[in-house]
């Protein structure tokens, strides 16, 4: 937005102006637009300034000086995670940027602008939002610094921080500045965070849960004998056998004269009911502030990280979470608990704002590739209830599901269908961050705001989780009834384990909205990996895939699983990540793009990463120890493991199998990983494919000259590649190691040998 739009409406100077990292693409999918329009149907004059330049603050004063504050957000994505790989090395480009461009917003982009917006207008109130801002708010560990830093508030001096959903936060703070209320004093607004003197209340009859230390035991006192006829630890009296100690009366003191006690007041036992009982301890619990370890605590002590960490994430359902603070010097980091879910209603008017719903003109024809991945795409829902310790969604959107209502979905459809430019009839997605989790709530309201558990379905999926799919087959079915809309296509990520549940779910996907391939995340295939990551083990994938290989042939339809993997995630040790390349070579599988670990600020697993700690379970100083791969020569040896078949990984992973005593997984025969050093492999290229298209691996490869493998080989048949018919069992137990599974045909006896090269 520029001054001369502001001329255009008539305005002389912003309410609000909302500074942002993204380019400005008036869209729900995007955090600013979804904010500013929001703001500007409760009447205020709101202006945005988009990827600023930062290198001074004369693009901050763009718009003038804002009537009541600046909002500072990074955008959709962490500026980090944004600018760098999971080898903190600078990205190529900017999915958020006209053209992709990189570098148009600085490092650490919140607290650059809240700084910058601070120098524009000295004295104006400066509030920090988005997932940046969120996954900041407490002391937290920095991957790309590699050490614990204090909350973004300290850093970037914002007056107020607003973290998760904050519609409902964001408009009232809005409404009490605008009647003139100093944001100093507002301090009760749920889904808040601010700086306060150390120690300070809200009032007098506030507590304190103090939980800045592990839980070690004590000295145990001796029971006190009930049948001791003196007082304990007093002298023994005199005897008759014994003689009296001999006083001398010129040390013997004077006797006080004691005032007679006063008289008792006599009180009436009162009998509460359970309903006063229960109220009076829930007045009790919202009036208790739970007290964290201090930054410098944490930032020297990877056990106490690993605790608070715990202690953080066990306060995180706004039905029963209380209050947090934490020390950082003589201050405290103040954080209110997380906001309430949005109801339905408020969803849909969250939705059905009056979005432009496309890129702001000043740009042009330039190509925005987060805008064209989302164009003809419609969120459904909010929030995850999966916990996956590696993932973000959780801290930042929470665990109970918010959905919107079916004609608010279908509206949308619609107005993509007769406004959006480019539409062809297809809607690419109709999901949010989990493509089967819309209207899945608990089955007891009350059980839900008790809850502190930290996944919905791990390590089961709770009996009072409600799992049923009809209303979003219900939609399914009446988008697709839409005039106008011939294909609809779900390409979120689909919680597989839920899906099993409803067959007749799996069918309507299978059959009507699955475009040859669907995405699904196993994550890997090791027990002990998926206890770290909260994830169910590989028998939900195999019973899932039976599910889809039967109604994908029953639909007549030649259709692929794409599964996700990470590399080097906490937990992981060259043995898993071996098992793993075992089980994708057993199963025909080229995984075209991989993922390496990731800790971003706050998650359980980058506790794990960073203090070796388990925080899933209770932290003590000799509390499990998690291993954790981190030098970049392991994490890239892990990487290189999910793409076994690739030419450039095999030296690479000649050198691993070597180290881990597995160099009989070198060769050129069917049990074989990787085949041995041939000159010239490094010129090699690996089959092209469709992304993660099963394949056969190298010693099933038809085989060229000197044993070099031939580009775009196809292997043999499989469930995958040919045939789908169902499997008749589905394997649902814990699985041995896929190790155990690859038979070896011993050798005939010879002598003993030397031994060569890519044998042990």
């Amino acid at each position: 937005m520029s001054r001369e739009e502001m001329d255009v409406l008539g305005w002389e100077q912003c309410d609000v102006i909302l500074v942002t990292g993204d380019a400005y693409i008036d869209h729900p999918s995007f955090g600013m637009a979804l904010v500013g329009r929001l703001l500007e149907a409760q009447g205020y004059r709101v202006g945005i300034i988009a990827q600023p330049d930062w290198q001074s603050a004369d693009a901050f004063r763009a718009l003038g000086k804002p009537r009541l504050y600046y909002g500072v957000t990074a955008g959709n994505m962490d500026s980090m995670v944004n600018r760098y790989t999971a080898d903190r090395k600078p990205r190529s480009d900017d999915a958020y940027t006209p053209n992709g461009e990189p570098n148009k917003r600085p490092d650490r982009a919140v607290t650059v602008y809240a700084q910058r917006c601070r120098e524009a207008y000295p004295g104006t109130p400066v509030v920090i939002g988005s997932i940046e801002a969120s996954l900041r708010r407490i002391a937290h560990y920095d991957y790309w610094s590699d050490k614990v830093r204090r909350s973004v508030l300290f850093e970037s001096k914002a007056d107020m921080l607003i973290f998760g959903n904050a519609e409902r936060a964001l408009v009232d703070l809005t409404r009490r500045m605008a009647e003139g209320e100093n944001i100093k004093t507002i301090r009760d607004l749920r889904g808040t965070a601010f700086l306060v003197p150390s120690g300070w209340m809200p009032g007098e009859e506030w507590g304190v849960h103090n939980s800045t230390r592990v839980d070690t035991p004590g000295k145990i006192d001796k029971h006190v004998d009930p049948y001791l006829m003196v007082t304990p630890n007093s002298p023994t009296c005199a005897t008759d056998n014994a003689p009296a100690a001999e006083v001398n009366p010129a040390m013997v003191e004077p006797a006080k004269v004691v005032a007679p006690p006063p008289a008792e007041t006599v009180k009436p036992i009162r009998i509460m009911s359970r309903e006063e009982r229960r109220a009076m301890e829930l007045e009790k619990h919202h009036k208790t502030v739970v007290r964290l370890p201090s930054f410098e605590t944490v930032s020297t002590d990877p056990v106490m990280y690993a605790h608070a960490s715990r202690v953080f994430h066990l306060e995180s359902n706004p039905g029963n979470a209380r209050a947090l603070v934490q020390g950082h010097g003589d201050r405290d980091v103040w954080m209110n608990p997380p906001p309430l879910p949005l109801q339905m209603d408020e969803m849909d008017n969250v939705y059905d704002l009056e979005y432009a719903r496309g890129p702001h003109p000043s740009y042009g024809n330039a190509n925005i590739p987060a805008w064209e991945m989302i164009r003809f795409s419609v969120n459904i829902m909010r929030g995850c209830f999966g916990g996956c310790t590696f993932c973000s969604i959780t801290e930042h959107e929470g665990r109970i599901i918010q959905s919107r209502s079916e004609p608010s979905i279908l509206r949308e459809i619609e107005h993509i269908r007769d406004k959006t430019k480019g539409f062809t009839g297809i809607i690419s997605d109709l999901g949010g961050p989990t493509a089967n989790m819309y209207r899945l709530s608990c089955k007891d309201k009350e059980i839900e705001t008790t809850c502190r558990r930290l996944s919905c379905v791990y390590p089961s999926i709770c009996v009072n989780l409600g799992t049923n799919h009809g209303p979003l087959i219900k939609l399914y079915r009446k988008a697709r009834a839409i005039p106008g809309v011939k294909k609809i296509l779900i390409q979120s990520g689909l919680r597989y384990d839920l899906a099993v549940r409803s067959p007749e779910y799996v069918k309507e996907l299978v059959t009507h909205h699955v475009g040859g391939l669907l995405k699904i995340a196993p994550e890997h295939t090791e027990t002990n990996v998926l206890s770290k990551m909260m994830k169910p083990g590989i028998g939900a994938y195999d019973e899932f895939k039976a599910l889809f290989e039967k109604y994908s042939l029953e639909a007549g339809k030649k259709q692929y699983l794409i599964p996700y993997f990470i590399a080097a995630h906490p937990g992981a040790t060259d043995e898993d990540m071996l098992n793993l390349a075992l089980w994708l070579k057993k199963n025909n599988f080229r995984l075209d793009q991989v993922q390496t670990f990731m800790p971003t600020p706050m998650a359980m697993a980058s506790a794990m990463y960073h203090s070796r700690r388990n925080p899933l379970h209770k932290v003590t100083e000799d509390s499990e120890e998690v291993f954790t791969p981190r030098s970049l020569k392991q994490r890239q040896a892990h990487k290189a493991f999910l793409r076994y078949y690739d030419p450039k990984n095999w030296p690479i992973l000649r050198d691993a199998l070597r180290r881990m005593g597995r160099g009989d997984l070198i060769g050129t025969g069917e049990r074989h990983l990787i085949p041995p050093y041939v000159v010239g492999e490094e010129n090699f290229k690996p089959a092209q494919g469709k992304r993660a298209m099963p394949m056969l691996a190298p010693g099933a490869d038809k085989r060229g000259a000197k044993g070099a493998p031939v580009a775009g080989a196809r292997g043999k048949p499989n469930a995958l590649t040919g045939s789908l018919s169902a499997r008749q069992t589905v394997e649902t137990k814990a699985r041995p190691s896929i190790l155990d599974t690859i038979k070896v045909k011993k050798p005939a006896a010879r002598p003993a040998a030397a031994p060569t090269r890519g044998r042990k």
